[in-house]
């Protein structure tokens, strides 16, 4: 069922991506998909957690051992690296969807709720990492933690990702030295 939403969702878009085509998709009976995802909205959302989690295992972003180890890195450019790294993978595991989401968003209220969810998660993860750099007084003088907090979100955006990766064709592992480079000099 998820690789049968997937597709259909990146080929086809989130309206014409509906619950009957996910079911005759995977052969799976309707009431079956209603059961284990609830809505469109809900199938959308367990595939955006998949993706960013990179597997189905049920441990949050911010508990994973790659994130964790980062929050106790003491050196501030080894840190900002390894977020880069990490929202990278996420952003190229994540981007056609999140693409989807954010299109399906204007003008369903689900889509709308979805999109304002994950974007506070990611507000909130980005954060971490410079509440991390600030109780160490890494953070560059001068810059508050609410402003470095705002560079981190619009520098890892998805928006930003899609912008440069797929619209300027950069390669991912470019965008990663950007980002990497752009934290380091904008944040310490």
């Amino acid at each position: 069922m998820i690789d049968a939403a997937r597709d259909l969702f990146i080929h086809g878009g989130y309206a014409m991506t509906t619950v009957a085509a996910i079911s005759a998709r995977a052969d799976v009976p309707q009431p079956t998909v209603y059961r284990l995802f609830s809505s469109k909205v809900g199938i959308l959302k367990v595939l955006l957690d998949v993706s960013i989690a990179g597997d189905d295992e049920p441990i949050a972003l911010p508990a994973r051992p790659k994130v964790t180890s980062l929050l106790d890195e003491p050196d501030p450019h080894d840190v900002l690296a390894g977020f880069a790294a990490v929202t990278t993978q996420i952003n190229r595991r994540i981007n056609n969807l999140y693409y989807v989401l954010s299109r399906a968003a204007d003008s369903d209220a689900e889509a709308a709720a979805l999109l304002a969810e994950l974007d506070e998660q990611r507000d909130r993860g980005q954060a971490q990492v410079v509440q991390a750099l600030h109780r160490r007084r890494k953070l560059r003088a001068g810059l508050s933690s609410r402003h470095a907090t705002d560079i981190v979100h619009a520098v890892m955006s998805p928006q930003v990702y899609r912008l440069l990766v797929v619209d300027r064709a950069w390669s991912p592992e470019q965008f990663q030295r950007w980002a990497t480079e752009t934290l380091i000099q904008q944040l310490t």
